[in-house]
């Protein structure tokens, strides 16, 4: 990862683009997501496009052969528009207009995932023939960013709509997600398990196990490696449900690595006698780009550019007029006492789900520039 630093900050160096900025990597990205696929040989690899759609990271994942987890019309044109196979992509939201599963269909896309009763009557009605898995509401151990109620369906429910889908001439399978920056391995084997007793009590052959992604990257504390999440997967398939073909949407571990946010710093202040910390605003904040601080959810490093010497703690935030753009709180962070406006932060691991979380002018403020290098921003 340290080749790809330097990468990133030569061209920053070079080209010294206006703050704030996102640079990605795309030849880390192309490693990552073959790293994945030997990590899991045979499955079928979907990068899971709402972590960074850029076009070029885009095309360094598909060199790897891998394809795309879409969620939307937009995503579907975009893969298509890069030379991705129809084959290649999986409808992965369960939140979708028929309009939007005829769109689909029409493009060739045949694989979906759905888990309740309205949108498979709309998957049998405008996807006929299609690979569809119902997604499982799985508990286990919470992830960083957890997904809570708003996706799958209990057993007893998901068995119903297999038996359904099976009788509407669809092809059954199963999904479940443990949930974005997912620490525990063990938690995928709550939810393989799971699959294997409601594909039994539907009587359903399934033709595909689809377990989502939630591979954990490593900021301030250490997670656990690839390695270790196959191992624990591969375990627990053997164990409990070795027949269906495989699927992963991976998206986090693929890109964030590969993607380093530059911000300049825009105000140093203090704000209350009785606290030593200092208020440290960045042109960076919650609305564009850092939306997952929410909850000071994930905690990302901090990495002063040229600007050295004793540190103190400070409170981090956002450039806009919302109180609740504030980064870092009860979080530790410390930075040099010298800091002052003007000064820049490095902020690494910031490739997944930032650029694509901006939002479109809040402020008046533009969404995060993305710039990339390697051999894919030169052939894109």
């Amino acid at each position: 990862m340290t080749e790809s630093l330097n990468r990133i900050r030569a061209f920053l160096a070079d080209r010294e683009p206006p703050t704030p900025c996102l640079v990605v990597d795309t030849d880390l990205v192309a490693e990552r997501a073959a790293a994945v696929s030997a990590a899991f040989p045979g499955a079928l690899i979907r990068y899971a496009v709402k972590a960074n759609p850029a076009p070029e990271v885009l095309d360094a994942v598909a060199s790897t052969g891998a394809g795309f987890d879409v969620a939307g019309t937009a995503e579907i044109e975009l893969c298509l528009s890069r030379g991705a196979r129809p084959a290649e992509l999986a409808y992965g939201n369960t939140i979708k207009k028929p309009a939007d599963i005829a769109f689909a269909y029409a493009r060739g896309v045949r694989e979906f995932t759905t888990d309740s009763a309205g949108d498979l009557a709309n998957l049998a009605e405008h996807a006929p023939g299609s690979l569809v898995s119902v997604r499982l509401l799985t508990g286990g151990p919470d992830s960083v960013t957890p997904f809570g109620h708003k996706f799958g369906c209990e057993p007893a429910v998901a068995a119903a709509l297999l038996r359904q889908a099976v009788e509407a001439g669809l092809r059954p399978g199963i999904a479940f997600h443990v949930g974005s920056q997912q620490p525990d391995p063990a938690a995928w084997e709550i939810g393989i398990a799971t699959a294997a007793k409601v594909a039994a009590e539907a009587g359903v052959v399934l033709e595909r196990l689809n377990i989502g992604g939630g591979f954990a990257t490593e900021h301030r504390e250490p997670v656990p490696s690839l390695t270790d999440y196959a191992a624990a997967i591969h375990a627990a398939l053997r164990e409990h449900l070795p027949e269906p073909e495989l699927l992963l949407e991976p998206g986090r571990v693929i890109v964030a690595d590969a993607g380093l946010i530059r911000t300049e710093v825009v105000l140093v202040t203090t704000r209350a006698a009785a606290d030593e910390r200092r208020w440290v605003y960045l042109d960076v904040g919650r609305y564009n780009g850092m939306a997952e601080c929410e909850n000071e959810a994930v905690a990302y490093r901090l990495e002063p550019v040229g600007v050295k010497g004793p540190q103190g703690p400070v409170v981090l935030a956002g450039p806009t007029c919302d109180g609740d753009d504030v980064l870092y709180q009860r979080t530790p962070c410390a930075l040099p006492r010298s800091l002052k406006a003007g000064d820049r932060l490095d902020i690494p691991g910031t490739g997944a789900y930032t650029a694509s979380y901006s939002s479109v002018a809040f402020n008046g403020i533009e969404p995060l520039r993305t710039y990339c290098v390697g051999r894919f921003a030169d052939a894109g």
